[in-house]
C-alpha cells in the first residue's frame, strides 16, 4: 500500500493549569498586545473573573476594554459592534473570554479589524479566505471559560447571518489564537445543565473527528483520547462541579475534540447548524440530542471504528452496539432530551433544516454521502425517538 499525501497541522501555545488566569498580563505583552479589548457575554461580563482579569491587566499598564453584546448563537450585528468598539478604543488585539458565543465573536472580530471587505466575504468556502489581508488581522489570546466547543485552539468562528437564516463558518488560518489560557478554576461550579450540553459537544467533535474519512492518524489519536477523558470524567463534571481535576481533564478534551477536527465533521453538524439558526437552540445541545441518531445512519461506514474506539475507552464490549448504549446511557444521565421536540424544532421546518444541511460545511465530512435526503432520514428518526 502507498501511504497518501496529507496536510496536517497542530494547534497553538496553551497554558493548561488553575490559577493561570493570573498570567494574562503577562502573556498580553509576550504578545505585543498593550490596549487590548476584552470580547465576553453578557452573563461573564457581570462575574467577579472578568472583572478581575481587567482590574489586573490595568494594573500591569494594560487598559483594558470590554464588549459584551453578544448573543448565545451570536450574529452578524454582534461583530459589527464589537468592530466598531475595538476601532474606536484604539485596540491591538483582543482577548476572547468565555464559552463558544465569545470566543467566536472574539476571533471574528479580530480577523476583521483590519478588512476592507464585508465578513459574509470570508465565509469558509472554495478559497475565500484568501481575499482576507493577513496583515489586517489581530491576535487573539483565547480564555475558554466552559469545556465544549474548543474554539480557543480553532480557525474559524461561526456566526449566524441574520438576513439569510443561516450559520456560516468564517475561517482564516490565522484566526487561530495566538496562545490559550485554560484554568480549570474558571469553569468551576458550571451549573450542570451547561456541563452536560458543552461536554457533549466536546464528545461530538471527537467522534465525527475520529469517523470522518481521510488519512489523518494524529487527528484520530487525539480525537480517541479526547473520547477517552470525556467517558471519564464528563460524569464526574456533571455530577460535582467543584471537581477541579474533572473540569481539567474536560477542558483538555475539549481542546482536544476540536484539534481533532480539522480533518473533518459530519452530520451532526450539518444538521445542529441549521437547527441552531432556525430554532436559536444550544449547539452542544443540539449535537447532544443528533448524535446517536447520526451514529446509526452512518453504521455501515463506521462500525468497524466505532468497535476500536469502544475498546480504546474501556468499554467490556468493544462493538458499535456497546458504544451506542453508552451513548444513550450517557444522555439520559446528564438530562440531554431524547429527541428533537425537546428542542422545540418543529415538524414543518424539517425540508428546510435537511435542504441547509445539504448545503453546510461539515456535510462533506460525513463518513456516507450527506444530501437533503439522508438529513430528512435523520431527522425523522430524531423527531419520533426512533433508534435503530
Amino acid at each position: 500500500m502507498t501511504l497518501p499525501h496529507a496536510n496536517w497541522n497542530y494547534p497553538t501555545a496553551i497554558r493548561f493549569g488553575a490559577g493561570r488566569i493570573a498570567e494574562l498580563a503577562a502573556v498580553c505583552r509576550e504578545f505585543g498586545l498593550t490596549r487590548p479589548l476584552l470580547v465576553t457575554d453578557p452573563g461573564l461580563a457581570a462575574m467577579a473573573m472578568v472583572e478581575d482579569a481587567v482590574a489586573a491587566n490595568r494594573r500591569a499598564g494594560l487598559p483594558t476594554g470590554l464588549f459584551c453584546d453578544i448573543r448565545p448563537n451570536p450574529v452578524g450585528t454582534n461583530v459589527e459592534q464589537g468592530i466598531a468598539a475595538y476601532r474606536a478604543g484604539g485596540h491591538d488585539g483582543v482577548i476572547a473570554f468565555g464559552g463558544g458565543a465569545a470566543l467566536d465573536v472574539g476571533k471574528v472580530i479580530a480577523f476583521m479589524s483590519g478588512q476592507a471587505r464585508p465578513l459574509w466575504d470570508f465565509e469558509d468556502k472554495k478559497d475565500w479566505w484568501t481575499r482576507a489581508d493577513p496583515a489586517g488581522i489581530a491576535p487573539v489570546i483565547a480564555v475558554p471559560t466552559t469545556a465544549g466547543t474548543g474554539s480557543e485552539v480553532g480557525r474559524a468562528g461561526v456566526i449566524l447571518d441574520e438576513e439569510a437564516g443561516v450559520k456560516k463558518i468564517i475561517f482564516h488560518p490565522k484566526m487561530m489564537p495566538v496562545a490559550v489560557i485554560s484554568d480549570p478554576e474558571l469553569i468551576l461550579g458550571l451549573p450542570p445543565h451547561i456541563t452536560a450540553a458543552t461536554g457533549m459537544d466536546a464528545l461530538s467533535h471527537c467522534i465525527e473527528a475520529y469517523c470522518a474519512p481521510g488519512f489523518h492518524p494524529m487527528a484520530d489519536g487525539i480525537a480517541a483520547e479526547g473520547t477517552r477523558l470525556i467517558h471519564r470524567w464528563l460524569p464526574v463534571a456533571y455530577a460535582d462541579g467543584a471537581n477541579l481535576e474533572a473540569r481539567g481533564n474536560m477542558l483538555a478534551a475539549a481542546s482536544m475534540g476540536t484539534t481533532a477536527f480539522q480533518k473533518g465533521l459530519g452530520a451532526m453538524h450539518a444538521l445542529s447548524h441549521p437547527i441552531g439558526a432556525l430554532c436559536d437552540s444550544h449547539h452542544g445541545l443540539t449535537n447532544a440530542v443528533l448524535m446517536p441518531y447520526v451514529l446509526v445512519h452512518n453504521r455501515a461506514a463506521i462500525e468497524a471504528r466505532i468497535a476500536r474506539l469502544a475498546a480504546y475507552i474501556g468499554l467490556a464490549d468493544a462493538s458499535f452496539d456497546s458504544f451506542l448504549a453508552w451513548i444513550l446511557g450517557l444522555r439520559e444521565a446528564l438530562a440531554i432530551p431524547h429527541a428533537l421536540p425537546g428542542l422545540t424544532v418543529c415538524a414543518d421546518q424539517l425540508d428546510r433544516i435537511a435542504s441547509m444541511a445539504e448545503e453546510d460545511p461539515s456535510a462533506g465530512g460525513n463518513p456516507l454521502p450527506f444530501d437533503a435526503a439522508a438529513a430528512r432520514q435523520v431527522l425523522d428518526a430524531a423527531m419520533a425517538g426512533r433508534i435503530g
